[in-house]
């Protein structure tokens, strides 16, 4: 499935990047500016981020449960991906409400 039309990306490209990113680091904290980096892309309308995000917290927790890390450990870790990434989102929308505005006046 094409998750990036921009890039005609799919699912499991940005799945196996992710996996490459985690192979060095699994608890690091992956944001799909480093996918898109990895794939040597670049975000360029970002409506895919959303599912991006998506892909990233399921494929880190199944390389986690791969790993046979302890649930608790997994649960903790995936809760904290989440709320970084809706962190990131608020911000971006507060940015485009603030591009909007300015074009507005």
């Amino acid at each position: 499935m094409i998750v990036c039309s921009c890039n005609i990306i799919s699912g499991k490209e940005i799945a196996d990047a992710v996996r490459d990113l985690l192979a060095s680091d699994p608890w690091r904290l992956i944001v799909p500016v480093q996918v898109y980096r990895a794939m040597a892309k670049r975000g360029k309308c970002c409506s895919c981020f959303p599912n991006v995000i998506g892909i990233i917290q399921e494929t880190t927790e199944a390389v986690h449960r791969e790993m046979a890390t302890p649930e608790a450990e997994i649960l903790t870790f995936i809760t904290r991906i989440r709320q970084e990434h809706e962190r990131c989102e608020t911000a971006r929308m507060l940015a485009r409400r603030r591009v909007a505005a300015i074009r507005a006046a």
